[in-house]
């Protein structure tokens, strides 16, 4: 079903095969007809979005261009093939060019340096074997294309007017998001999150402290004050992000806080990870805990709050 949010920019829940069920497409009938971030490259979503694009009088022909807010599978992973079939330009910004993208376009080089990354941090081989297959398989749901990079504060023609570019880091390096302060609206992919709370890991080829730069993108959707935002999940349309960002802000204090308590004696990241996510989780799940958790000692480490050592080849953190 498309929702509409101006006049001629519709938003499209797209099903992914994971927990949120859905990521939001949205579709911009305005010239250049332009689709802001893609799903992945499944039958569902390749029928989902053809009945989307069908219902505005579109196809995938006339898709002029293809904005992608952040490189993970289920927003990028149908871009390479939408590209094929419309000679479209994918917009990212730089940062995630250079980062995030280069994770799936070096696929070998990156897959070994992340196993390495997280088994240094306790992840057990066991569980390292069945991510490793997991993630085989997110890689397969992505056609890769020609990435054009943009800039933070470049201006994009959509919807009949003018939106900011934006750089919001945290859930990803370069993650994008577009602001128009006259319509109120942000559109900021995962960057705020009604239900959940964004994973922000700390993984071999991000930036060495996700978790403050998350801060910094939170008080920055505090100080738009947006009356309406659009996210990547759920959604698709949220009233109060300025509010939903302190809250955010807050339970991650609180888990720095749970860190610390914890952290009297030396502990790796996997191990801590299964004291601050109990419940059972399966192996992306415990992926995404493990890497949120190295996010949190990474940023109280380099403020001084912890040390750190390897151990036979793993790394303990405990309170300076």
């Amino acid at each position: 079903m498309l929702i509409p949010i101006t006049d001629s920019l519709y938003a499209l829940q797209v099903p992914i095969p994971y927990p949120m069920k859905y990521v939001t497409v949205l579709i911009d009938t305005t010239s250049p007809v332009t689709l802001i971030d893609t799903s992945l490259n499944t039958p569902e979503a390749v029928a989902t979005l053809e009945a989307g694009l069908k219902e505005l009088n579109l196809t995938f022909q006339d898709v002029e261009r293809i904005i992608v807010t952040h490189h993970h599978p289920d927003h990028y992973g149908l871009a390479g093939w939408l590209q094929q079939q419309s000679n479209a330009p994918i917009l990212m910004l730089q940062e995630e060019v250079d980062r995030g993208e280069k994770y799936w376009s070096r696929w070998d080089y990156w897959r070994n340096e992340h196993d390495q990354h997280l088994l240094s941090h306790g992840m057990p081989e066991q569980s390292q074997n069945g991510l490793g297959h997991a993630m085989t398989q997110s890689r397969n749901r992505m056609v890769l294309g020609e990435v054009t990079p943009v800039q933070i504060g470049d201006r994009l023609s959509l919807s009949g007017t003018e939106f900011e570019v934006l750089w919001l880091p945290g859930h990803a390096d370069g993650h994008l998001g577009l602001w128009n302060p006259e319509l109120s609206l942000l559109i900021a992919g995962d960057v705020i999150l009604e239900r959940i709370t964004p994973n922000i890991g700390r993984y071999a080829y991000t930036r060495a402290d996700p978790l403050g730069d998350y801060f910094e993108t939170l008080k920055k959707v505090e100080a738009l004050q947006p009356e309406r935002t659009v996210i990547g999940h759920y959604g698709p349309v949220i009233f109060n992000a300025a509010e939903r960002a302190r809250e955010i802000a807050d339970h991650h204090h609180e888990r720095l806080e749970e860190c610390l308590e914890l952290l009297a004696t030396p502990m790796n990241a996997y191990d801590l990870s299964l004291k601050l996510f109990q419940r059972e989780l399966d192996t992306f799940g415990r992926r995404f805990a493990l890497a949120e958790v190295i996010a949190h000692l990474e940023h109280l480490r380099l403020r001084g709050a912890l040390k750190m050592e390897k151990v036979d080849g793993v790394w303990q953190y405990w309170r300076a």
